[in-house]
């Protein structure tokens, strides 16, 4: 058995590090509030994008824009979201099962340092990585999505596509992979904004009916769709965050109650051990009277 002053030590070791899990679960929980608050003010930005794509999408031929032109898939472009630091439970792993599951030929742009160390570690190819602040910006995820349609449109990858913890609860964030370049369709673009929104499609106003464009609907789509590639890479850097900050937030509670449940055993531990001093010193004290007599 330990001693008594090695177990006071323990113990010691232990609330600290209770005190220090417990700090961070409550940092965690405030920050995924406001990354969730951030996520949800963006709806009705997607649901106005919606309506124009809908209204655009009976007026234009889809094949003359790059976005929506198919061509053969020699090397994926993935964009790969992860957090900047550890601490987040199985949330990165997750994620890098769906790389490793990458066969075909693949170039890659990370967020956050996590992936970048672990695409070096793997030797994968990595063609930019970035970092986004806990407050993510959309001027931040701008540059990445630019970037990565530059790399779409010079012919360097064939895809656009996005790796991201998908955040559902608060207790679930599921690994996720979502095509995003090339657009099967304008309408498909539609669908996707009001799903990522939690809209319904409404049915066309006259209003709507009868927009006209200027200076005609193709030039207007030529410059929508860069804006909604740009804003479903923000949405899924947003949900990336709001993912990491409840996977850390449970990951934190989990250490703080494994290091209650393991300050009580050492307690008892401690008494026990405590107690059996007292016995054997009672014990020496009646032997030597004992003897005495």
């Amino acid at each position: 058995m330990a001693s008594t002053r090695d177990i006071r030590r323990r113990i010691k070791s232990v609330k600290n590090t209770r005190q220090i899990t417990k700090a961070m679960e409550l940092v965690a929980a405030s920050k995924m509030k406001k990354a969730q608050s951030v996520a949800l003010a963006g709806r009705p930005y997607a649901e106005l994008m919606a309506r124009m794509l809908a209204a655009l999408a009976d007026r234009v031929e889809e094949s003359q824009h790059a976005f929506l032109t198919k061509r053969a898939v020699h090397t994926r472009g993935i964009i790969l979201v992860t957090s900047d630091k550890g601490l987040c439970g199985p949330l990165n792993a997750n994620l890098f099962k769906l790389v490793l599951d990458i066969k075909t030929p693949a170039k890659f742009a990370v967020i956050g340092r996590k992936g970048s160390q672990f695409l070096a570690r793997t030797k994968r190819d990595l063609l930019a990585d970035f970092t986004v602040s806990d407050r993510v910006a959309f001027n931040e995820v701008k540059v990445v999505a630019e970037f990565m349609v530059k790399q779409y449109i010079d012919g360097i990858v064939d895809t656009v596509e996005v790796i991201w913890p998908k955040f559902k609860n608060t207790l679930i964030q599921v690994p996720s992979i979502m095509p995003l370049l090339p657009l099967s369709s304008v309408k498909d673009a539609v669908t996707g904004l009001h799903t990522d929104s939690g809209t319904v499609p409404m049915p066309k106003s006259a209003v709507e009916s009868q927009m006209l464009f200027e200076p005609d609907a193709s030039t207007v789509l030529e410059s929508l769709l860069p804006l909604y590639v740009n804003r479903q890479v923000f949405h899924q850097v947003l949900e990336s965050k709001a993912s990491e900050h409840s996977a850390r937030m449970v990951a934190m509670k989990t250490a703080k109650d494994n290091a209650t449940k393991l300050l009580g055993d050492l307690t008892l531990e401690y008494n026990k051990a405590r107690q059996a001093g007292i016995t054997q010193e009672i014990l020496e004290i009646a032997a030597a009277q004992f003897s005495a007599a």
